[in-house]
């Protein structure tokens, strides 16, 4: 409801969507949100890349980047360039999601990780290096408590739309996720009863 958004020393508070989307990559909880099923693979990276996807004309260098960023994917997804995305599994449309988010080349990404364990395990471990190789910033959102203290470098801790926890380096380091359930009963005053967040 209220603050700035800053990123890299400039404020984009006001910055219309389309033209902060060049900076920020967003990758979804639901792959149908992060992709165009109706649309080929080409067309996905196209319309990501800010090509117009269906109206653009693709040159080859442009090819070339997206079948770059698929093979990252390392699901064969760069052979299958012409093929509907609605035909794919939603694993793999997770993946196309990734490299949707990569596009821009951004400086920043936005990742929802609320995922199934299965698909949440590979999409992790390949936003781990991807995030690692481009040196870039990742705000990902989990359920998952030991994914929040194994990944990155802070973590915050919310309920009810406010932030209840934040912590980073030695403080950080040394946190159990036993000690996240003692900090939310702490700070919310309840404890925690989100069954997704206490089985994963």
């Amino acid at each position: 409801d209220s603050g700035s958004i800053s990123l890299d020393g400039k404020d984009i508070t006001l910055m219309p969507e389309h033209k902060r989307a060049k900076s920020i990559g967003r990758l979804f909880q639901d792959p149908m949100r992060g992709t165009a099923p109706g649309m080929t693979i080409e067309e996905n990276l196209a319309l990501a890349a800010g090509h117009g996807g269906w109206l653009s004309r693709v040159s080859k260098g442009d090819k070339k980047l997206f079948r770059d960023k698929l093979a990252l994917l390392e699901m064969g997804l760069e052979d299958r360039m012409s093929q509907p995305v609605g035909l794919l599994s939603g694993g793999q449309r997770q993946r196309i999601g990734i490299a949707r988010a990569l596009a821009t080349n951004p400086r920043f990404i936005v990742c929802d990780a609320a995922l199934d364990p299965a698909t949440a395990e590979k999409v992790l471990t390949l936003t781990k290096s991807i995030v690692s190789e481009n040196n870039l910033t990742c705000l990902m959102i989990t359920h998952n408590m030991q994914s929040a203290l194994e990944l990155g470098n802070r973590t915050i801790m919310m309920h009810g739309g406010n932030i209840i926890f934040d912590a980073e380096g030695e403080e950080r380091s040394k946190l159990t996720v036993q000690d996240l359930l003692g900090k939310f009963k702490e700070n919310a005053g309840k404890e925690l009863d989100n069954d997704r967040m206490l089985l994963v």
